[in-house]
């Protein structure tokens, strides 16, 4: 952890759940080379002098325990999925209906529109959830279900914090005829922050995971190299880091813009399921925003969730400007140098 960017992503937590009447935000600031946390922020927090008159449930550190059911950021892996498999390029275009049925489901848009036709890096910046599912439905279940294995859910990172939770990932033998339709639009599964941080952190460090720390090495003992594999080739990294530095710059996270650098990443906003398991609430939601910056040069990966926020619910408006204050921190700290135009 870096004492500076741990507590600037604090105070920044805290002003959002204010701002927005919000349960709780977590936020994670990692180095997608490294796998370095550099921050790992829940808000409210409470004084570590005081532990013992601490409720249980503020004293877990959501960043790994908890889990939420992620929505359009995790669009990023149908898209990942359909470009490796060779179905698709970013260029590739679909002619999409304002709804598209699957079994016994009918989804829609997050804004209602009539019949287009999208390229997929469009998809991915509109935030289509008829452009995912075609998608998905074109890489095929037993594919899918192996590329988001690939990418680290329904499995802890390993990361050095006790109580990390894995995720709830069905195995494909277990979909129903609709799943196909819920999971590529985030519905269905459920991730930790630490996971969605860790799999934007893939596309930024040129298609490698590697896996997450909070200790570089203990006083007295040999640095050690963290965990990596290899997800997805480096072309295709550098083809979902041009798409999500679209989403950022004409899409639904123009307010992750940073001026003087160019910012990849993706907004997400979805409901929460229901305590009966009878579909979702039409109240609650949570509210994210994933992405790095700068794009041409990843230095810093950024994951803020927000649950439950009042009078606002879209990543895009909640989340994003959390992202944007915690990166303009880090970048000016880090003395990190501009890639990008200086105005918009």
């Amino acid at each position: 952890l870096d004492h500076r960017i741990q507590a600037n992503a604090e105070d920044v937590l805290r002003r959002t759940v204010r701002r927005w009447q919000a349960k709780a935000a977590t936020a994670i600031v990692m180095d997608p080379r490294s796998g370095e946390i550099l921050a790992m922020a829940n808000a409210p927090s409470f004084d570590a002098n005081r532990f013992s008159e601490v409720s249980p449930s503020l004293q877990r550190n959501r960043a790994v325990s908890d889990t939420y059911e992620p929505g359009s950021t995790f669009k990023l892996i149908p898209v990942a999925a359909a470009l490796s498999e060779g179905l698709v390029s970013p260029r590739t275009t679909f002619r999409l209906a304002p709804t598209i049925k699957v079994a016994d489901r009918t989804i829609g848009e997050h804004e209602p529109r009539g019949t287009e036709t999208m390229s997929v890096a469009r998809i991915l910046s509109q935030s289509s959830n008829v452009g995912a599912v075609t998608l998905a439905q074109q890489v095929g279940r037993t594919r899918l279900a192996a590329w988001i294995e690939r990418f680290g859910f329904g499995r802890p990172t390993g990361i050095d914090f006790p109580g990390e939770t894995r995720g709830i990932v069905l195995p494909p033998e277990r979909w129903s005829g609709s799943t196909i339709g819920n999971v590529p639009i985030g519905q269905g599964i459920a991730v930790t922050p630490l996971q969605m941080a860790a799999a934007y952190a893939t596309v930024a460090n040129d298609g490698v995971w590697t896996r997450p720390r909070l200790v570089g090495h203990v006083s007295g003992g040999a640095r050690t190299s963290p965990e990596r594999r290899r997800v997805v080739s480096s072309v295709i990294a550098a083809q979902l880091s041009a798409m999500l530095t679209g989403v950022v710059a004409e899409g639904t996270g123009r307010l992750a813009a940073i001026p003087g650098y160019r910012v990849a990443g993706k907004t997400g906003t979805a409901a929460k399921p229901l305590p009966d398991g009878r579909g979702y609430s039409t109240y609650n939601y949570v509210a994210s925003f994933v992405g790095f910056v700068p794009a041409s040069r990843p230095e810093l990966v950024i994951a803020i969730a927000v649950d439950e926020p009042r009078n606002a619910i879209w990543g895009g408006v909640v989340a994003a400007p959390a992202f944007n204050e915690i990166a303009r921190f880090g970048l000016q700290y880090l003395e990190v140098s501009p890639d990008g135009p200086v105005s918009g």
